[in-house]
């Protein structure tokens, strides 16, 4: 009896461990629902439900997620951690989450984000990143995120986002990037081109708001034409990998050259966006031929009538002066006009 006794009341300890509720949380068994926000909770509850579909932890105190930190809800679909303090993710932190869908992290202490940290969330529609810190984001998250429609980073410390990354994501139609330091050079041309198909697909973002260089401060991107892009510089050769080792060296120790500072500092410049001179309107240099021609014809006619004025002039003062100069000086009329003076009346 007493054998039976222990059995019936481990078996009710296993169900509520199993199916109870942990402490400071409210769950909901009809919806499958756990809340445990503000509760000042520090890390993540024990016990949870196994049935667990939608998990709120927001408004805590949690600074850590430690590898498989939801191995006991292998069927969430929904994690709110936001408004925590969280600046550490184990890479493994979500594994297990083979179901989720929904991942706000909005304003939390994070800095970076490893690729590894997504890989188990394949599932993942909505990502929110916002509010938080982060200056990096991976180049690449290793495979492709078919079903992820939202993606929200906006109010970071971002200076630039990799195209790759954003190929990986073929089914976003919701980008959110404002309130970034993006800095407005020849590295985010590839964020400028994605965006570009992006939006003309249908997609929706808030836009790219530079914070840099001073020229296109608070300028949006999209708006930025192409020919103002100059090609990044390509890296420089390490020369560590170029030069050979010294004979004597007993160690095979390499000798490396002295930093150059303003090399890199200029490669810095180079890489800036450099206003080209604006090529010229068709229409304005047509309208400059025409308006050209028409004063170079006008100067012309001009010109012409000032001559045809000056040799009409003169051949007129010419027939005037001619006349008497031509009496005077003929002898034959001087003389018949003597004869003629001498004669008998």
């Amino acid at each position: 009896m007493k054998g039976e006794l222990l059995v019936f009341s481990s078996v009710i300890v296993l169900l509520q461990v199993v199916c109870g509720c942990p402490d400071k949380c409210r769950c909901q068994s009809s919806t499958n629902f756990v809340d445990c926000s503000q509760q000042g909770l520090a890390e993540i509850p024990s016990h949870l439900p196994p049935q667990t579909r939608m998990l709120h932890l927001q408004a805590n105190q949690i600074h850590h997620l430690p590898a498989f930190a939801f191995r006991s809800v292998p069927w969430l679909m929904t994690l709110n951690l936001s408004n925590n303090s969280l600046s550490n993710l184990a890479p493994g932190a979500f594994h297990g989450l083979q179901n989720l869908q929904v991942l706000n992290l909005t304003q939390n202490s994070l800095l970076s984000l490893e690729s590894r940290l997504f890989h188990s969330l394949p599932q993942l529609r909505e990502l929110d990143l916002s509010s938080n810190n982060i200056s990096h984001l991976p180049t690449s998250l290793g495979e492709i995120w078919e079903n992820l429609t939202i993606l929200a980073v906006q109010q970071n410390q971002l200076q630039q986002l990799d195209r790759a990354l954003l190929e990986s994501m073929p089914s976003v139609r919701l980008l959110f990037l404002k309130d970034n330091l993006w800095k407005c050079n020849c590295h985010l041309l590839g964020l400028k081109l994605w965006l570009e198909k992006f939006v003309y697909k249908g997609g929706i973002t808030d836009g790219v708001i530079c914070e840099s260089p001073d020229t296109w401060k608070g300028k949006d991107l999209l708006r930025i034409p192409h020919e103002l892009y100059q090609p990044c510089p390509l890296p420089a050769p390490d020369p560590v990998s170029s030069q050979a080792q010294w004979p004597g060296s007993a160690h095979g120790v390499v000798l490396r050259p002295p930093e150059n500072h303003n090399v890199g500092e200029r490669d810095l410049l180079e890489c800036e966006l450099k206003p080209k001179p604006r090529p010229a309107n068709l229409r304005h240099a047509i309208a400059t031929v025409i308006i050209t021609g028409v004063v170079c014809g006008i100067v012309c006619l001009m010109m012409l009538a000032a001559a045809i004025y000056g040799c009409t002039y003169a051949a007129i003062t010419a027939q005037y002066h001619g006349g008497p100069l031509a009496q005077t000086n003929d002898p034959g009329k001087v003389e018949e006009k003597e004869r003629f003076d001498s004669s008998p009346a």
